[in-house]
């Protein structure tokens, strides 16, 4: 078993590298003016792992554009290292309607033609998912960069299921699929595996993912009903803590990258790290999850993508 992660840790050893889309979020409120906010699930997590003090390299397609703009600047102004492929499509954008609980519903204009994958140095970790492993005909440059990346790092995914984007659902789940067996760390929403897995149990779906050989941990979150985790010899489970939600965007990558955190400062990525993270035991698991609730929680209590910095994060963590 670990020491229990400290979210200060520093310096940062590892090398996280995000392949995924960028998306100029348009917030629509009733009565009130639309508001533009750098998004997209990749983008995000990579957002927050620098807001963590992570070393995080975001690949991705930014257009010469405002949206394009505005993005850049967001996520170099937390520290992310950003490279294109030089495509010059206008930036992704989606229009984001909150419901009275504010959660998003989404339409999306978006193409994703990721042509290449050449690291300047060899990741640590690499974490992908979202519309960029799924559309075509970036998802087969994504797919073949984790299966080449993955053999000196170790890989995380999440689903962050679009149905609108995913195409035919017997395609969309095949796809899924092979990026589930080709990753350590495994994130979904319990919404994401309704849509996958209509009628499946959360459980059934987890011990599946396992039993393909690849993930070692496999989260899903359950919104305001808290987070689950599994692992080939146990499940864990901690409840979403108590916050005012301003809105939920974002809340899932929050969690993602608050996971990730946790596991890089408990040593558990990167190549020495992988057989410690397929041998993670239930307390450090639990130690995961708190701090991706506590980041999350954090997340929906303000507007956007806005996830905690470090010392957000160490001073929501529960006391334990």
């Amino acid at each position: 078993m670990h020491d229990t992660a400290d979210p200060l840790d520093a310096p940062d050893p590892l090398g996280f590298l995000v392949i995924g889309e960028c998306v100029a979020d348009i917030v629509r409120l009733p009565h009130e003016a639309d508001r533009v906010h750098p998004g997209g699930s990749p983008a995000n997590v990579a957002y927050g792992l620098a807001r963590l003090g992570r070393c995080s390299t975001l690949l991705t397609q930014l257009g010469p554009d405002d949206g394009g703009r505005l993005i850049a600047d967001h996520l170099t102004s937390a520290g992310v290292v950003l490279r294109t492929d030089g495509s010059t499509a206008p930036t992704p954008a989606a229009s984001v309607a909150l419901d009275a609980g504010g959660r998003p519903a989404y339409t999306f204009d978006i193409t994703w033609t990721l042509s290449a994958v050449v690291p300047e140095r060899p990741p640590h970790h690499v974490h992908t998912g979202s519309i960029a492993a799924v559309m075509e005909p970036g998802a087969a440059t994504v797919v073949a960069a984790v299966e080449s990346l993955r053999t000196t790092a170790t890989v995380s995914y999440d689903p962050n299921v679009r149905p609108a984007l995913m195409g035919d659902h017997a395609t969309a789940v095949r796809r899924v699929e092979r990026c589930v067996a080709l990753s350590d760390v495994v994130k979904a929403s319990d919404e994401d595996l309704d849509w996958l897995y209509p009628g499946r149990s959360t459980e059934s779906v987890a011990a599946e993912w396992l039993a393909t050989g690849g993930p070692a941990l496999v989260l899903v979150t359950l919104g305001a009903d808290g987070a689950l985790a599994f692992t080939p010899g146990a499940r864990a489970v901690v409840g979403a803590p108590r916050t005012e939600v301003v809105d939920t965007v974002g809340a899932g990558d929050a969690f993602m990258s608050g996971a990730l955190h946790a596991l890089a400062a408990h040593g558990l990525l990167g190549s020495a790290g992988r057989a410690g993270l397929h041998a993670i035991d239930p307390v450090t698991v639990t130690d995961v999850l708190r701090h991706a609730a506590a980041s999350a929680a954090l997340t929906v209590a303000r507007a956007g993508a806005n996830p905690p910095d470090a010392r957000e994060l160490h001073a929501a963590l529960p006391r334990v």
